[in-house]
């Protein structure tokens, strides 16, 4: 939870839905400017995104996942909020959920992962393709779990020693997927 909480939405805990300061703010300037329309979601807007909205990248859509993420925040709690996020975000290929991906990759129970692991899962959502350990260039995975562990140290949930441990712990794969094609 922290690992997703630190590279996903740091300030999740504090705000109401959405985040107006920081990536909303970019994406509002991308968007007035005509450039491609960036990120700037909190959890909870990619809750809304993934479980409730279509993937279209427009402003209508994105006005109805603030609306939409303001109320979720009203009707349960962060914790509900997380655990629902959690359940639902895609991880890679059919791995739908963080259990799913904890036994995909690992081959055990979210419960049982070790900071290495869990950080290179919290990794994932933004772009599994790209950052899959069994992708075109697994190293993205590396150092995207790098950025992970850096972001944890920063918000303060682990120790750099911890880090540093982590980020060295070679990691053991259940088995990687020989597809063909999708």
């Amino acid at each position: 939870q922290q690992a997703s909480i630190s590279i996903e939405d740091k300030d999740f805990y504090r705000h109401g839905g959405i985040s107006p300061i920081g990536g909303m703010v970019r994406a509002l300037y991308a968007t007035i400017t005509g450039s491609q329309l960036q990120g700037g979601s909190t959890i909870t807007q990619q809750l809304v995104k993934s479980a409730l909205l279509t993937p279209e990248r427009t402003v209508t859509r994105k006005i109805r996942e603030i609306i939409l993420a303001f109320w979720v925040e009203i009707l349960y709690s962060k914790d509900k909020i997380l655990e629902m996020y959690l359940n639902q975000v895609p991880y890679g290929g059919t791995a739908w959920g963080i259990e799913t991906a904890s036994e995909k990759y690992f081959g055990k129970s979210v419960k049982d992962l070790t900071l290495a692991q869990a950080a290179l899962l919290a990794a994932l959502p933004q772009a599994p393709t790209l950052y899959s350990p069994f992708g075109a260039h697994p190293e993205l995975a590396k150092s995207r779990q790098k950025e992970v562990l850096r972001r944890m140290t920063q918000d303060g949930y682990i120790s750099e020693a911890q880090a540093d441990a982590a980020f060295a712990e070679e990691l053991h794969f259940k088995n990687e997927p020989n597809i063909k094609a999708p």
